[in-house]
């Protein structure tokens, strides 16, 4: 009886675009060529020559806040800053998903005071976090089935003590649908 007056909302982004890919014979060496001549670009299907694309990120309504101010897991599981963008790209009336997830690493942390780039510290033990932890890996899980989990934090740096604490947490949890990948920025810069 009050569906009439509920307005669904999302804190996040949507963006569509219809895009269109054309080839051509040539080669990419052939077209910076200043003898070659420039060529009319083909589509490889000229009855649907385009596709649509959309991006749709979530932001949840669980523990949003500034970045250096809301960190970690709370009691329920929910991480900070959690965001669920998925991209859906439509073409010859097949629809293809791609979903993504972020958040704070799912510990009990935090960085204190205001100066740029504050220490992160644990602020609960192992034995504390395993529960909350678990929680939401359950709720991801059941919403997505198998995931692949990128830890971006720095592994030398300050942040180690929070990448070390995340690898202690997956490990204990042991479970076969999550598959750890660390990847280290600085290292690769």
């Amino acid at each position: 009886e009050v569906d009439f007056w509920i307005i669904p909302i999302i804190q996040g982004f949507v963006q569509i675009e219809e895009l269109v890919v054309n080839y051509s014979e040539s080669s990419d060496d052939d077209k910076s060529s200043p003898e070659t001549p420039p060529q009319e670009s083909t589509c490889v299907d000229d009855i649907h020559p385009t596709f649509l694309v959309a991006l749709i990120s979530r932001r949840s309504r669980h523990r949003a806040g500034m970045r250096y101010k809301r960190r970690g897991v709370d009691k329920n599981g929910n991480v900070a800053n959690y965001v669920e963008t998925e991209q859906l790209i439509h073409v010859h009336n097949h629809t293809l998903s791609f979903i993504q997830t972020r958040g704070s690493v799912p510990v009990f942390w935090s960085q204190v005071g205001y100066r740029y780039n504050p220490r992160p510290r644990l602020d609960k033990s192992e034995s504390e976090t395993v529960s909350c932890f678990r929680a939401h890996f359950e709720e991801q899980l059941k919403n997505y089935k198998k995931q692949v989990i990128i830890n971006l934090v720095d592994q030398t740096g300050r942040e180690k003590i929070i990448g070390d604490a995340y690898l202690k947490q997956v490990l204990l949890y042991n479970n076969a649908n999550l598959t750890y990948v660390s990847f280290d920025f600085h290292e690769h810069w």
